[in-house]
């Protein structure tokens, strides 16, 4: 089995780098959730941020309905032009809490080995 380095992970899914002969190669992430994995850059990790924030916005009509995180169903764009997801509303909201900390978890390794370092 290959060995990774993990990013960061919630209830749904894991984020990490692949590790080479004991280097973590940090070109693109691993993003595994829902029994699919994603091979994706920081800026491909980004808009499928964006993806999501605009899923959410064209599906909050049913605000007032109590079975909305478990009925709706709908496609979600994803970085992968060829790809989409069927995901529901509570999904989405995991997928989101997935994608933003693995973003933030590079973001502040970066500021640490980077001009945060002394």
């Amino acid at each position: 089995m290959k060995e990774i380095e993990q990013v960061y992970h919630n209830e749904f899914g894991i984020s990490f780098y692949w590790k080479k002969e004991q280097e973590t190669l940090l070109e693109k992430i691993q993003l595994v959730f829902k029994e699919t994995g994603f091979y994706l850059t920081v800026k491909q990790l980004k808009e499928f941020c964006e993806f999501v924030q605009l899923s959410q916005a064209q599906n909050d009509c049913c605000d007032d309905c109590v079975l909305k995180q478990d009925c709706h169903k709908f496609l979600l764009k994803t970085p992968c032009n060829e790809i989409e997801l069927a995901v529901s509303v509570a999904e989405l909201h995991l997928i989101e809490d997935l994608i933003r900390g693995t973003l933030f978890s590079i973001q502040i390794d970066e500021f640490i080995n980077g001009v945060g370092r002394n």
